[in-house]
């Protein structure tokens, strides 16, 4: 009997040890469960926080955005009104700058000459004197007023660099770089302005290298500046048809002389008008002008030579308009390209009416200029683009003065 008590006081015992721990984990699970939701609870309400802070920032932002559009909006109008005031402002200093003419390159016998020997019909002209007056009578009596437009074609390659067309012929040719023995051939202006890069020209591997971007097309016949010995500068004659050198020429000129001092890769400068072929040079790198020397296309032979009186100083082109040499001025900091001095063989050009070009805003600086007068363009390389200007020409006055005066003597 005191067993089944002992037994059942155990059992009993147990059972209120076991409901004891039950409620004790029943606690503690309600207990965590209500921690489980105050943190919910507070993480909602700091969700709620931040959502109210970032639809306030999001107000705010999109006020400041406004506000800069708004700004933009009145700044962009004042920008456009100092690009027009400043646009109206360079017209109107070119038209004050059409109004000077640049110094002529003759010296004073040659402005007495033209006075005295070239003056009104009236004058009376000595016997003498009219073979000399009829071999000063040049059958090319034009030259540049000013420019008609500009087209920038493309850019290619390096930003120094050559670029012309053949005047008898509708083939563009590519010159990259300073130098090297590759020349690229394209079909037409058209072609090259709708190939990418050099794709679809033919390349034209030189016997020698080219050395600076004076070379120049004519008939055929490619003629570029070769200085590859340690002592002689050379004009090459090279076939395009053929693809062989058939003439070579000795300059007269030091090997390391610079033509422009702003660019100073240029040894020389071949040019082609109206008249043939022409070369721009320096005897010696002291000296102070440039030269100028009349070539026979067959023979490479030098017929006669120029002191232009034009400075290489701030020079970084030249070109050749109907016997008048044109050399275009810059600054070390590229700026506005300017023609500051002409300089014409025939003495049919008066100091007032030599032109003072000022180029259109350009990338650059010119590294070349190759005029075509077929076209009456000017084919220039500025910064790696190839731009096309189209010159507008009139007659010489004073050359239609010397013709009149011819005709009407004879």
């Amino acid at each position: 009997m005191k067993l089944l008590f002992v037994l059942l006081l155990s059992c009993a015992w147990t059972l209120i040890g076991a409901q004891n721990y039950y409620q004790s984990l029943m606690d503690y699970l309600e207990n965590r469960l209500l921690a489980i939701e105050d943190r919910m609870q507070m993480c909602h309400e700091q969700a709620h926080q931040y959502r109210t802070e970032m639809l306030d920032f999001k107000k705010l932002t999109s006020e400041a955005m406004t506000g800069l559009r708004n700004d933009h909006s009145v700044m962009f109008k004042d920008l456009e009104g100092a690009s027009a005031r400043a646009d109206l402002v360079e017209r109107e200093m070119d038209y004050v700058e059409t109004q000077n003419s640049p110094r002529a390159c003759a010296n004073k016998a040659d402005k007495v000459l033209e006075q005295e020997a070239w003056g009104l019909q009236e004058r009376d002209v000595l016997e003498g004197d009219w073979e000399e007056l009829q071999s000063k009578v040049s059958d090319c009596v034009e030259m540049i007023s000013g420019f008609r437009s500009v087209k920038i074609l493309k850019r290619i390659g390096s930003p120094k660099g050559m670029w012309t067309r053949d005047p008898t012929s509708s083939k563009v040719y590519i010159f990259n770089g300073t130098s090297g023995d590759t020349v690229y051939e394209f079909k037409s202006v058209r072609d090259f302005s709708r190939s990418p890069g050099a794709t679809g020209s033919r390349t034209i591997h030189l016997p020698s290298d080219w050395t600076g971007p004076g070379s120049a097309v004519y008939n055929g016949y490619l003629y570029y500046i070769n200085q590859e010995t340690d002592t002689d500068v050379q004009v090459v004659k090279y076939d395009l048809m053929s693809g062989s050198v058939t003439d070579t020429a000795m300059l007269p000129m030091e090997r390391h002389a610079s033509l422009y001092t702003l660019n100073p890769e240029t040894v020389a400068d071949l040019a082609v008008d109206d008249e043939g072929l022409w070369l721009l040079f320096i005897p010696t790198d002291s000296e102070p002008n440039i030269s100028l020397a009349k070539m026979d296309t067959a023979t490479l032979d030098i017929e006669q030579i120029w002191d232009t009186r034009c400075p290489r100083d701030n020079a970084e082109a030249a070109f050749v308009v109907c016997g008048t040499v044109h050399v275009v001025y810059n600054t070390r900091l590229a700026s506005r390209s300017r023609v500051q001095c002409v300089f014409d063989v025939n003495d049919a050009m008066v100091s007032e009416e030599a032109p003072l070009l000022y180029f259109p805003r350009r990338y650059g600086a010119h590294a070349s200029l190759k005029y075509n007068p077929e076209e009456k363009q000017l084919y220039g390389w500025d910064d790696g683009y190839q731009i096309i200007y189209r010159l507008t020409i009139k007659k010489k006055l004073l050359a239609l003065q010397k013709r009149k005066a011819f005709l009407f003597k004879k």
